[in-house]
C-alpha cells in the first residue's frame, strides 16, 4: 500500500498556495515527474480547489478543503475532499476563446483543463463527503 500525504486548509482563495507548495514538496521528488507533470498536477488541484471554492461553497461559510495525494510508482492520485455542494464534474468541449474575446463571459475552462492534464477523472459524494479523484500517469524513460 502506498504511503498517503495530507493537507486541509480553509475554503478561501488563499489555501490554493499551500496546495500547489504541497504538491511540490510531496511530487517533487517522485522519479519520472518533472517540472511539466509538476505544472498539470498543481493546474488540476488548482482548478478543481477554485470550483469548490466558488462553487461549493457559495453562499456558505467556508468549510475545508482536504487534499490527499497518494503516490504510486507509475501514477500520482490525488484525491480532493470537500463539504460543499454535490457537482459531477464531466467533460467539456474546449471552451470557446473567440467568444470570450469578442466580450461574452468567460467561464469553462475549470473543468477543461482538469481533463487535458489528468489521465483519469473520477467523482463520487459519499456522507463523508464529495471525493474527487485525479490521477495522472508518471512517464518513465527507459534506458536506451
Amino acid at each position: 500500500m502506498s504511503k498517503l500525504f495530507r493537507i486541509a486548509r480553509a475554503a478561501e482563495f488563499e489555501s490554493l498556495t499551500a496546495f500547489r507548495e504541497f504538491i511540490d514538496t510531496t511530487c517533487a521528488p517522485l522519479a519520472g515527474v518533472d517540472e511539466a507533470l509538476l505544472y498539470d498536477l498543481k493546474l488540476a488541484v488548482d482548478e478543481a480547489c477554485s470550483n469548490i471554492i466558488k462553487h461549493g461553497y457559495a453562499g456558505m461559510n467556508p468549510g475545508s478543503v482536504i487534499l490527499t495525494i497518494a503516490p504510486q510508482p507509475d501514477r500520482v492520485v490525488m484525491t480532493i475532499t470537500d463539504f460543499g455542494r454535490a457537482f459531477e464534474p464531466s467533460p467539456l468541449p474546449a471552451p470557446d476563446v473567440d467568444a470570450a474575446l469578442g466580450g461574452a463571459e468567460l467561464g469553462g475552462f475549470g473543468l477543461y483543463f482538469i481533463y487535458q492534464t489528468m489521465d483519469e477523472v473520477d467523482y463520487e459524494t459519499t456522507e463523508d463527503g464529495n471525493h474527487l479523484t485525479l490521477i495522472r500517469r508518471i512517464p518513465h524513460s527507459r534506458p536506451s
